[in-house]
C-alpha cells in the first residue's frame, strides 16, 4: 500500500472518505472481551493502541469485534512497528472513557476499526519507516515534566494513587508471575526495579503481556525510560511507594532529550564502579530454613534455567581458599552503610547512590575470600566467604589472622582444602562473571560423614531411577 496516500494525523477529519493513517505503534493494550449485550452468551472482543506520525501528533485507535478479527489485528504488529490503518471511522473523543482508559492524546479524535470495513497492516515503505522510527525516541509529554524517584519517595503517601510522568533507567527485570483470578481469568505480572541519581532501587509493576514483552526487550543498566502517566501507589504491604503501568501509561524507551542523556550518562558510570550492585541481593533466608540439596552442576544447571536468586545445601570440597594471598585479597574494608568498598583513609563513601555519602565515613573491616567449590559432578568457582561466616568457618578473628606469619597462613589454608563441607548457599545469576553464577556461602562446617552417606545414597537412588524411566 503507497503511504503516500495516508492523511496526516494532523489534518484527519470525520468528513474524509476513507483515510488511511499511518503512523509508528508507541503504546498497545492487551485484547481484552466483554459480553455481547445483543447477543446472549457471546463475546465481543477489543483491542486498543496508539500511533504516531510526527513529533506532535499522535491518536488512539480502537476495534471491536469478533475473537479472529482481534486476535488476528493484535498478532499483526508490536509496540515499534510502523503499520497502516485503513478505512477507520475518524470520531471525536468518548471524554468518559477517553480521559479513563486510554493514554492522553493531542489528536482531537480517535480512531474505529470495524470489522466489515478497516484493515490495519505494516507499512512496507522503508522511506517512511526511517522517517517515522525516530519518533519512538520522543516523549509524548514535555521532557522537563516528570518526577525523580527521588521526589515520589520524599513525598510519599501524599502521592498515593496519583498519575505521574517519571524519568528512571532500569536496574533489573524480574520473571514474570502467573496467576488465576477469582472469576478464573488468567493474568501475569512481572516486576522491574527503576534507579536515578536520588535513589538506587524503586519498583515498577507490569499487568499486561503487551508491556511486559516489551520489558523483557530492555538491557539493564543500560535504558532510560519516560513514563507518562504512571499510576503512582503506596505499598502497605512492603511499606515503600511503587509505580504501576496502566492502559493510560506509554513508556518511551532511551528518550532523545538532553535530561534522559543526562541519567544514561550516570547510569553507566554507576554500573562501571559497582555502586549499583550493593542491594541487589535479596533478603537471606535463615540457614534453619533452607533444605534443598544440590550438586555442583544442577546448581550451575538451576542457574541458568532461573534468572531469580535461590537458596541450596551442598556438601562439597573446597579446592581453592587463598588464605596467603596478599592480606588486601583476604580482608578488606567496606563502607558500613552500603557495604560498598573504600579505603579507611577515605574522607567519604565513593558509592553515589550511598545514603551516608555526605557524611564521615563509617567502615567495617572483614574478611572478604572468593573460594571454589567442587564435588564429583564440577565446580562452582569464586563464591565469596566473607565475615561474620568466614570467621567462624576460619575459627580466627580479623586480628589473630593478620598476626600470622606467611607459613601460617598456609598451614591454615591446607587445614581446610580438599575437605569435604555442608555448605549453605545463596545462588544469583550473574551476567558479569563468565561463569553466569555468584555464590554467596551462608554458613559452612565439616561435613558430617554418616549425613554425607545418606545425602549420597539418596542421590544414587534418583539417578538410577531416572535412568529406568
Amino acid at each position: 500500500m503507497d503511504s503516500s496516500m495516508c492523511i496526516d494525523i494532523a489534518e484527519l477529519h470525520p468528513k474524509f472518505s476513507h483515510p488511511k493513517v499511518v503512523g509508528i505503534v508507541i503504546a498497545k493494550t492487551d485484547v481484552k472481551s466483554f459480553p455481547d449485550r445483543k447477543n446472549f452468551g457471546v463475546d465481543r472482543f477489543t483491542l486498543s493502541f496508539t500511533i504516531k506520525d510526527s513529533p506532535d501528533f499522535f491518536i488512539n485507535v480502537t476495534g471491536w469485534g469478533s475473537d479472529g478479527y482481534i486476535n488476528g489485528l493484535a498478532n499483526t504488529f508490536t509496540i515499534g512497528e510502523c503499520v497502516i490503518v485503513d478505512n477507520p471511522l475518524v470520531t471525536g473523543k468518548d471524554p468518559e472513557k477517553e480521559e479513563k482508559f486510554c493514554p492522553t492524546t493531542t489528536s482531537l479524535y480517535r480512531l474505529l476499526l470495524s470489522e466489515a470495513h478497516s484493515k490495519v497492516y505494516l507499512c512496507a515503505d522503508m522511506d517512511t519507516i526511517d522517517r517515522l522510527l525516530p519518533l519512538i525516541h520522543l516523549p509524548v509529554k514535555d521532557s522537563r515534566d516528570f518526577y525523580s524517584l527521588g521526589d515520589i519517595v520524599a513525598n510519599g503517601k501524599s502521592l498515593n494513587n496519583t498519575v505521574i510522568n517519571v524519568l528512571a533507567a532500569v536496574k533489573s527485570i524480574g520473571e514474570p508471575k502467573f496467576f488465576t483470578t477469582s472469576d478464573n481469568r488468567k493474568g501475569q505480572r512481572l516486576e522491574l526495579k527503576l534507579f536515578d541519581d536520588s535513589v538506587s532501587s524503586f519498583p515498577l509493576l507490569c499487568w499486561d503481556r503487551e508491556t511486559i514483552q516489551l520489558a523483557q526487550t530492555l538491557v539493564p543498566k543500560e535504558t532510560v525510560l519516560f513514563i507518562a502517566d504512571v499510576k503512582i501507589n503506596f505499598d502497605s504491604f512492603r511499606n515503600c511507594m511503587t509505580a504501576a503501568v496502566n492502559s493510560k501509561t506509554i513508556i518511551t524507551v532511551n528518550p532523545d532529550t538532553r535530561e534522559a542523556s543526562q541519567l544514561y550518562s550516570y547510569a553507566t558510570e554507576a554500573s562501571k564502579s559497582g555502586a549499583l550492585d550493593q542491594d541487589e541481593e535479596p533478603e537471606d533466608m535463615t540457614v534453619d530454613s533452607i533444605t534443598d540439596v544440590f550438586t555442583m552442576s544442577q546448581l550451575k544447571q538451576k542457574a541458568r534455567d532461573n534468572p531469580q536468586a535461590f537458596f541450596g545445601i551442598s556438601y562439597s570440597f573446597i579446592s581453592k581458599l587463598d588464605l596467603d594471598s596478599s592480606i588486601s585479597k583476604v580482608i578488606r574494608t567496606r563502607c558500613a552503610t552500603c557495604k560498598f568498598q573504600v579505603t579507611e583513609d577515605e574522607q567519604s563513601c565513593a558509592n553515589p547512590l550511598c545514603p551516608a555519602r555526605d557524611q564521615a565515613l563509617s567502615v567495617t573491616t572483614g574478611f572478604d575470600l572468593l573460594v571454589d567449590f567442587s564435588d564429583h559432578t564440577g565446580t562452582v568457582q569464586a563464591c565469596s566467604l566473607r565475615s561474620p561466616v568466614a570467621e567462624q568457618m576460619l575459627g580466627f578473628t580479623i586480628e589473630e589472622f593478620t598476626s600470622l606469619d606467611d607459613g601460617q597462613q598456609t598451614a591454615l589454608k591446607w587445614k581446610f582444602l580438599l575437605e569435604r563441607f555442608k555448605v549453605y548457599l545463596k545462588i544469583l545469576p550473574s551476567t558479569k562473571l563468565k561463569t553466569g553464577i555468584k555464590g554467596i556461602v551462608l554458613a559452612c562446617s565439616l561435613a558430617d560423614p554418616g549425613e554425607v552417606k545418606q545425602h549420597m545414597s539418596g542421590l544414587l537412588e534418583q539417578l538410577s531411577s531416572q535412568h529406568t524411566d
